[in-house]
Formats: structure tokens, sequence, C-alpha cells
């Protein structure tokens, strides 16, 4: 465990407690220069676009599993020539045949947690592994497992400073700075689908039902391990 990077932590956690996204981001900048990470699943633009602002040219990892809507792809893409920031294209250590080839097809259907930690979790720490923080797009009301999200916390797996900026942010904050800024969303939100992932696991959600519930629906999954 590293001390110093705990200590920064809890301390910014305190004194950045009311602060706005922007100054979270800009504080991050400051504190770890090309040491910092910006995670981004691109369901939208809005946390590089924040990102953007606060530290141009500051590197921004895409987690490409090999199972993602063409959509998100789309959005990355677009993303990545509109902004100023450095997009990293993190890929699992095999491909989607590959991973088949050994473990058998549809590894997501009978062992998600597997897939999840294959194609996700293990490009996300080897790539993390390059720096001391790492910025997430997480909002206390997405999840019950959520909740709690500080702005700045320690991330002991790691050993690593952990930034969400946005998460206390509601839906209606997020949407806000999206129209009020011109940040370009994926397409699947205005498709029924305001959490996504892969799409083998990720399904249509219904108005009014739970954000996330169209993911890894009926399998009793929340979370792909990324943040727990």
């Amino acid at each position: 465990m590293s001390t110093d990077l705990k200590t920064i932590a809890e301390e910014a956690n305190e004194r950045l407690a009311d602060a706005s996204p922007q100054e979270v981001l800009a504080w991050a900048r400051e504190t770890f220069g090309d040491d910092l990470v910006v995670t981004a699943s691109m369901a939208d633009g809005a946390l590089p676009h924040l990102a953007a602002e606060a530290a141009p040219g500051v590197d921004v990892l895409f987690l490409d599993t090999g199972y993602h809507f063409v959509e998100t792809i789309g959005t990355r893409d677009a993303v990545a020539s509109m902004l100023p920031i450095n997009l990293i294209n993190a890929l699992p250590k095999q491909s989607v045949a590959e991973q088949d080839a050994e473990y058998g097809e549809k590894l997501y259907e009978r062992q998600p947690d597997k897939c999840c930690a294959l194609r996700k979790v293990e490009p996300l720490n080897r790539h993390l592994s390059h720096y001391k923080a790492w910025v997430t797009g997480i909002r206390r009301e997405e999840a019950p497992t959520r909740a709690n999200t500080p702005l700045v916390e320690y991330d002991e797996k790691r050993d690593m400073v952990k930034l969400n900026p946005i998460a206390p942010w509601t839906q209606e904050d997020l949407d806000s700075y999206i129209t009020d800024n011109g940040v370009l969303v994926n397409l699947l939100q205005y498709d029924g689908y305001p959490s996504i992932g892969c799409e083998p696991c990720t399904q249509r959600v219904a108005p009014g039902e739970d954000p996330r519930s169209g993911r890894w629906s009926g399998t009793g999954k929340v979370e792909c391990g990324l943040h727990t």
C-alpha cells in the first residue's frame, strides 16, 4: 500500500467535497500530470469532454471487449476525433475467437464474471499499472452498489488514486451538461439503452425501470468487476 497516495486521496476527498467535476479534474491534472488517465465507456462523451477541458491531451482509456455495439464504437471514434484527448484502445489478451477456442463459445452466458474478468478487468488493470490516478464516470444514483461513492478515494486493490468527479450528478445534471455543451451521445441512449455494455449482455429497458436493469438481465449480476 502506498501511504502517500492513500493520504493524498483522503485529504483531497475532504478538501474537494463540494467541488465541481471541473475542479476535481483540474486538481487531478495538477497533482498527477501525465500519470492521470480517464476511463470512458462511451455511453456518452460527457466525461471525456469534461476531462479535455480540464486536462487537454489527457489519456482516455476505452476497453474494447470485442463485443461492443457498433454504436458504441462509433461514439468512441467520434469523441476521439472531436476532442483534444489521447484515446487508448485497450484490448484483451485474446480475441473473441481465441477465447471461444479455449473456453467455448458464449462464455458470457455460462460464466459472465469470467468473461468480464478476461475482457474488461484484466485489460483495465494492465493499462492502469502505468498510472498513479484514474478517473471514472460512476454516479451514485446508478445503482445501490454505487450510492456511497466518494469524489476521490484510494483504490487499494490497484494502489492508485481513483477519482469519481460526477458521482453526485443526477441524470438530470448529466443531461443538462450534455445539452448545454453539445456533447456527443451514443445513439443507443435514445433507443431504450440508458446503460450500455457489451451487446450480448445488454437489453433495452422499459421507461421507469432501473437504468441498469438491462445489464446481465436475469443473472443477478450488477457489476462487471471494474469497480468492486
